[in-house]
């Protein structure tokens, strides 16, 4: 059997949901972003996105660009496609400070503003921002919890583990935004352990998915949904976002070979040995003796074994590769999953080859989302 047919064979999906039109979303910036003076040209290809129909922009915030300043920009050089943080970490700024930034942009903008939140990992936490990592679930419940009364203007008055407003013994006040109320700013969380997962259902408008796997959506779906039915939410009221790299062609095995590293570098370098909650996710997902394994590998140093470890399979359910036939039955299973917001890395050779791979998987997405 071929490794497509394999992958395919092995998509089963546990998770259903009533289908909605799927949107398309697409993200900039990274660790490395800042490095090359390109801003220019990422801007003229986050415009023609929005040309092609793209509905959703991410910033990306993780050592390189800060995600608020460069959506600021695009907010007044785009007219409709909404623009997300994606994610904005938590433990850099104050809670009021986030609100305060998420409420100007959403003024700013038109309202086409989602709030994207995150609680990082402990390498970044502790090593660039001097925060510690400990209880990172709490931290974000505080956040959104100050974050919500301040949408709401209310005076803001907390009590918690992290965060105390105003601060006792000081001078400080319970004090209320001077900004107008604004409670209809979507709030999309990046989680993926099943506490957070729970809590985004719970609490949140949108799921910001990374490690997703169709094939094992109840991992991380089924949590979502299954706590939101508990606190008495509409599951199909929030929406499920995930996605991966885009690149059309005949030889698969060439298309899978430049994913390899990411998807090592994943399972074994995003977090520390002891705290990796990507390589978790993939192993509850299905993947449990392949993760462990190149995880293994990549905390000995062997880098080129553990690229080697990773498995065709899923390289696959994770990105978008091979022929308009193959890539639109990757849409479909993802889709059937109950993800609502595809985001989607095209890739090429040059900026062209990227906005065509982007142009045609905006066109796939669409057929798709037409089928009954």
């Amino acid at each position: 059997m071929s490794i497509w047919g394999q992958a395919l064979k092995k998509s089963k999906v546990t998770v259903q949901t009533e289908r909605r039109k799927m949107k398309v979303a697409i993200g900039y910036g990274g660790p490395a972003s800042g490095s090359k003076r390109d801003w220019d040209t990422q801007v003229e290809f986050l415009l023609e996105a929005e040309q092609m129909g793209v509905d959703i922009i991410w910033s990306a915030e993780a050592w390189g660009m800060d995600g608020v300043t460069t959506l600021a920009y695009l907010a007044a050089v785009t007219k409709k496609v909404k623009l997300g943080t994606g994610i904005l970490q938590i433990s850099a700024r104050a809670p009021v400070m986030t609100a305060m930034t998420a409420l100007s942009l959403a003024s700013i903008s038109d309202d086409r503003f989602i709030l994207g939140l995150g609680v990082s990992g402990p390498q970044v936490v502790e090593g660039l921002h001097g925060v510690p990592f400990s209880k990172p679930l709490s931290r974000l419940k505080e956040t959104v919890d100050i974050i919500r009364q301040a949408f709401a203007g209310e005076k803001i008055s907390y009590q918690g583990k992290h965060h105390e407003l105003p601060l006792s013994g000081g001078q400080g006040k319970s004090l209320r935004l001077a900004q107008r109320p604004n409670e209809n700013i979507p709030i999309w969380l990046a989680t993926l352990g099943p506490k957070s997962l729970a809590y985004t259902g719970e609490a949140a408008d949108g799921w910001v998915g990374t490690s997703f796997v169709p094939s094992g959506a109840e991992a991380t779906l089924g949590h979502v949904k299954q706590a939101a039915d508990e606190a008495s939410r509409k599951p199909n009221s929030i929406e499920y976002q995930a996605g991966g790299a885009v690149q059309f062609g005949e030889d698969l095995e060439a298309l899978i070979a430049p994913r390899r590293p990411g998807v090592a570098f994943t399972l074994g370098a995003m977090g520390s040995p002891t705290t990796n909650f990507y390589n978790d996710a993939y192993r509850r997902a299905g993947f449990e003796e392949e993760a462990r394994h190149v995880q293994k590998l990549w905390i000995e140093k062997k880098r080129e074994e553990a690229t080697a470890a990773v498995p065709d399979e899923l390289v696959l359910q994770t990105n978008f590769l091979g022929t308009k036939e193959q890539v639109t039955e990757r849409v479909r299973a993802y889709r059937d999953a109950g993800i609502t917001v595809l985001r989607v890395q095209p890739e090429g050779a040059d900026q062209q080859e990227r906005l065509d791979s982007l142009g045609q998987i905006v066109d796939v997405v669409k057929a798709v989302s037409k089928e009954d």
